[in-house]
């Protein structure tokens, strides 16, 4: 039990600092290729550890409008001096957070 308390603090405390180090990453140093892939990978653990059972609908209509929304408002608001970047780390984090979610959701379908 201590184990699976451990990683749901692991899952909260990565879900966190990924959507920091997403606007971070934004601001400071758009498309680097090494802050994308800690991106991508922060998103991995938020989609492996954060998001339990009864949470997978919230999350995964909450991250299908956050990718809608991040990619069309990167390009409508490319204007906007950090705009486009911060969306595009927040595209980073969510798309591999929402597969991870969704393709778990499909096993515990096809399971039942």
């Amino acid at each position: 039990m201590a184990k699976a308390k451990n990683m749901d603090v692991v899952g909260k405390w990565a879900f966190l600092a990924g959507v920091v180090l997403a606007a971070v990453v934004g601001v400071i140093s758009p498309s680097s290729g090494v802050w994308t892939m800690a991106l991508v990978v922060f998103g991995l653990v938020i989609g492996l550890l954060n998001v339990t059972g009864k949470e997978v609908t919230p999350f995964l209509i909450s991250g299908a409008v956050l990718i809608l929304s991040s990619a069309l408002g990167g390009s409508t608001l490319s204007t906007l001096p950090y705009a486009s970047p911060i969306f595009e780390a927040l595209l980073s984090v969510f798309v591999p957070a929402t597969i991870i979610v969704a393709v778990k959701n499909v096993f515990i379908l096809a399971r039942d």
